[in-house]
C-alpha cells in the first residue's frame, strides 16, 4: 500500500476522532453513535499504522493490492451502519406516526356550531 494511503489514512482517523470529540463535549452525538465511531477511528489508524499487518490480512484473503482491501473493509463496514441507522429511523418513524395519531385522537374536539356553519 502506498505510503501517501497510510499518511491519509491516519490525518483521516485523527480528524475524525477530533470531530467525534468536539460533537460529544457540545452535547451534539449520542454516547452509542460516538461509541461506534471511536472504535472506527480507530480502525483506521491501526490501518494506516500498522502496513505489515494490512498486507498480511489482504494476501491472506487472496486481494492483490492492500489498499483494495482497506478501502473494501471501510465501505463494508459505512454500508452497515448506514443499514441499521435506516432501520432506526424506520422504527422511530412508526413510533412519531403512532404518537401523532394517539394525540390527534386525545385533543380531538368538535367544531362549534358556529365553525360548522362556515365551512
Amino acid at each position: 500500500m502506498p505510503l501517501l494511503v497510510h499518511i491519509a489514512l491516519i490525518i483521516t482517523s485523527f480528524i475524525t476522532l477530533w470531530y467525534v470529540i468536539r460533537k460529544i463535549r457540545k452535547s451534539q452525538m449520542q454516547i452509542s453513535d460516538s461509541i461506534f465511531w471511536i472504535c472506527f477511528t480507530a480502525f483506521i489508524f491501526i490501518l494506516g499504522a500498522i502496513p505489515p499487518l494490512v498486507s498480511a490480512v489482504a494476501s491472506h484473503i487472496g486481494f492483490d493490492s492492500p489498499a483494495n482491501f482497506v478501502f473494501l473493509v471501510i465501505i463494508f463496514i459505512l454500508l452497515i451502519k448506514c443499514f441499521s441507522q435506516s432501520l432506526q429511523i424506520s422504527q422511530l418513524d412508526s413510533k412519531l406516526k403512532f404518537l401523532v395519531q394517539r394525540i390527534a385522537r386525545e385533543n380531538h374536539v368538535l367544531p362549534s356550531e358556529n365553525e360548522r356553519s362556515i365551512t
